[in-house]
């Protein structure tokens, strides 16, 4: 996936200007910076949620503008930020909607819509939810389930606003295992909005860091996530250590009453 000098925004505001960025295939990228820098935009541009004011984004060499949503949506996950679900579905059947690009007008589920489902469903955690209302769910259950419905599309590229968004640390670090575990066992392309800077640091292979629109600095994690950088991006002072076990930077903030 390729963008080419995209610029994109909401009404008369761009938000991402010009902006040339290249995603690697089979590969884990994630997108940091501070709020409001275009991350999400830049997101929705690539999944062509949102119309781009000017240049081009290319998947496998063919302009996505050139395809069938249908087409698309064979090819592109999508989880964007706080979805919402339809009044009293079920997980099972908001699950079953990743089915969709799949199959034909009026075709009703085949056994390997349910294997997919099924899987989707366990890999997830959330296989014993399956006839409940989305709406009864807590926060991170609804998560999940939502992760699950981008799961069952089985696409080659999933783009992902936030995926740990409502999650305690301990499910934060089993949705990003499921990624990694997927990204791994099949190849799957992963991009992935994120706030957690350590998280993007452990997981992605190429973390690109924006701010005001701009990509500052992109590549791997300890080439990106440097006290220079964090500071550029984000205006704060920080400490960078290599991870104990993965010699991955990790990141600690320095404020008034620590050290700063």
């Amino acid at each position: 996936m390729e963008a080419r000098g995209i610029s994109a925004g909401y009404g008369s505001s761009l938000i991402v200007r010009e902006l040339d960025l290249t995603i690697t295939e089979g590969a884990i990228t994630a997108l940091v910076g501070p709020n409001a820098c275009g991350k999400s935009t830049l997101l929705k541009s690539l999944a062509r949620l949102l119309p781009l004011a000017g240049g081009s984004v290319l998947l496998d060499g063919v302009d996505l503008h050139t395809k069938s949503t249908r087409d698309i949506a064979r090819d592109l996950g999508i989880l964007p930020q706080s979805p919402i679900a339809p009044e009293s579905i079920t997980v099972g059947d908001l699950v079953w909607r990743g089915r969709h690009p799949h199959r034909r007008f009026g075709q009703r589920r085949t056994a390997a819509d349910e294997t997919v489902i099924a899987e989707a469903l366990a890999a997830t955690g959330t296989a014993e939810l399956i006839d409940r209302p989305v709406e009864e769910l807590s926060g991170g259950q609804r998560q999940r389930v939502w992760i699950a419905l981008a799961l069952a599309q089985d696409t080659a590229t999933l783009l992902l606003d936030e995926p740990t968004t409502y999650l305690d640390v301990a499910h934060q670090i089993e949705v990003m295992d499921l990624l990694a575990d997927l990204n791994q066992r099949t190849g799957k392309t992963i991009v992935l909005v994120s706030h957690d800077l350590n998280q993007a640091a452990l997981y992605a292979s190429t973390v690109v860091a924006m701010r005001e629109g701009r990509i500052i600095r992109q590549g791997p994690p300890e080439e990106v996530l440097t006290e220079e950088t964090v500071a550029e991006v984000f205006g704060l002072k920080c400490v960078v250590v290599p991870h104990p076990r993965t010699a991955r930077p990790q990141i600690f903030p320095l404020g008034r009453h620590t050290g700063a």
